[in-house]
């Protein structure tokens, strides 16, 4: 009978020995990715241009909140399976395929092979070449600070073989002489987000920045009528406007005059009649011919999911919102005038309240809970990664572990894995979750319940988060559309 705890040694071997398979499945993937344009992922994590370390953490994220024994003695020989096939164009969970064979496995062993058994569950994919679009997406960055520098990194992570978008300009004020290399130094050491994970050259003669062999041109300009983009080899482009400035149709639409630009996205709450998309949630509302769309906020992203969930299964009859929120740069760095009530106070030494418009921009992705929402929020002195805590009466009761297992297996199973995460530790703290790719996380062991009252406590990267949110937004605007495993989810 094998020892349920081996010892201290035989922990080291099994180690080297994960270590290992690991290191031989990376170069896989590798190819898999920038050869075929396959990502593999693993429950959701993409694990493409990821570290042995990294990929081996997912697979401990699997065994701990999937409760089941998935290792990389498991994944090694599915991904080994899935090279074998001709695969194109896709979006792979590894680990759900995985774990796929290890529950047939252990109702008959030894009945299917791992090779047959990726053979046949990937049949539909296998030998369709079919690109998930039929023409490359150009993007434009209209802006570069936290949120453009940020979702520069996720565009560039996300190119592959280059044929379904490309991000081909980054586009600022006039600066000073030197101008360039600050803002390429600025994009490859983050405070944060610590360094790029990839390579950049600054070609000062050409205005430019090569960052993984992608030649991005840097244009200096006060506004958007001051650009002809088809200068620049530039196309039916997607601009993305980080800047804020602009929040309405007529403000937006100017970027639509500049000549080689398509359609625009606000990586903002829009105003009017504009539509606001949570993706995952209300992004079915895109349609081909809309030139406008925004991407609402980082707390209306995190909130807005758990939210529906919510809604669909247990229903809300009122609830209230708090986000303990970082502070950003709209804030003064020690007490300075500010046009915002209290926002002026200094943003390291305050906890500054405010407001948020997080509830009414909820009721715009969810109509039903028109008029039950209320929300409120609390700067405080850290950089980033966020908190709400949302207050919520039910349409029938519950328990913590029924609310608590719903969630989980939202975050693990459903189509919102990329919007909605859970963890279970009892040591969790806001750092921790800096550069989370999710929506939000649910922190399960803060959950409240009793009767059909119940606190949920999410925590959000309101950067990386929301950046990743904005850029699958950004792939759902361009049509490109991967077909992926489960059928039933999208790996975004």
């Amino acid at each position: 009978m094998k020892s349920a705890r081996p010892r201290v040694d035989d922990y080291f071997g099994d180690w080297k020995q994960r270590e290992a398979l690991v290191q031989e499945m990376i170069p896989v993937i590798g190819r898999l990715f920038s050869q075929r344009n396959v990502g593999v992922y693993i429950y959701g994590r993409p694990v493409h241009n990821r570290s042995v370390t990294f990929i081996m953490k997912s697979h401990r994220f699997v065994r701990q909140v999937e409760r089941n024994e998935m290792s990389e003695f498991e994944t090694h020989p599915i991904l080994m399976a899935m090279a074998e096939l001709d695969l194109w164009h896709a979006r792979i969970d590894l680990g759900k395929l995985t774990v796929r064979f290890m529950e047939l496995d252990a109702k008959n062993p030894g009945a299917v092979s791992p090779a047959v058994f990726v053979r046949r569950e990937l049949s539909y994919l296998d030998g369709v070449r079919k690109r998930p679009s039929d023409h490359s997406t150009d993007v434009v960055l209209y802006g570069f600070g936290r949120i453009g520098r940020l979702c520069a990194r996720l565009l560039l992570e996300r190119t592959s073989t280059g044929e379904d978008m490309r991000l081909k300009a980054i586009v600022v004020r006039p600066g000073v002489e030197g101008d360039l290399v600050k803002r390429a130094n600025l994009f490859t050491a983050d405070s944060v987000h610590g360094a790029f994970q990839g390579t950049l050259r600054v070609d000062e003669e050409n205005n430019s920045l090569i960052a993984n062999g992608n030649v991005i041109k840097v244009i200096y300009a006060n506004s958007p009528d001051e650009i002809d983009y088809t200068r620049y080899g530039i196309d039916n482009a997607l601009v993305i406007d980080n800047t804020g400035k602009w929040r309405d149709e007529a403000g937006l639409s100017q970027h639509l005059q500049s000549k080689g630009v398509s359609k625009v996205l606000l990586t903002a709450p829009g105003k009017g009649e504009l539509k606001n998309i949570v993706y995952g949630i209300n992004d079915d509302l895109i349609e081909p011919g809309d030139k406008i769309v925004t991407a609402a906020s980082c707390t209306t992203n995190a909130v807005v999911p758990v939210l529906k969930v919510i809604q669909d299964e247990f229903g809300i009859e009122r609830g209230h919102i708090e986000t303990v929120h970082a502070y950003t740069n709209d804030q003064n760095l020690i007490d300075n005038y500010h046009k915002g009530a209290r926002r002026g106070r200094g943003a390291a030494m305050n906890m500054v309240l405010t407001e948020t418009g997080a509830a009414r921009a909820a009721v715009k992705a969810i109509p039903e809970l028109s008029g039950k929402l209320t929300a409120n929020a609390i700067r405080v002195p850290v950089p980033n990664v966020s908190m709400a805590i949302m207050n919520l009466t039910l349409g029938r009761e519950t328990t913590r572990d029924e609310l608590n297992e719903f969630l989980r297996d939202i975050a693990l199973h459903s189509n919102l894995q990329n919007q909605i995460s859970y963890t279970q530790s009892e040591d969790a703290v806001s750092s921790d979750f800096v550069g989370t790719r999710e929506a939000s996380i649910v922190d399960s062991i803060a959950t409240v319940a009793g009767g059909n009252n119940c606190v949920l406590y999410l925590w959000y990267d309101n950067e990386f988060g929301y950046c990743a949110q904005v850029v699958r937004t950004v792939y759902k605007m361009a049509g490109i559309l991967y077909r992926h495993y489960p059928r039933e989810e999208a790996a975004a």
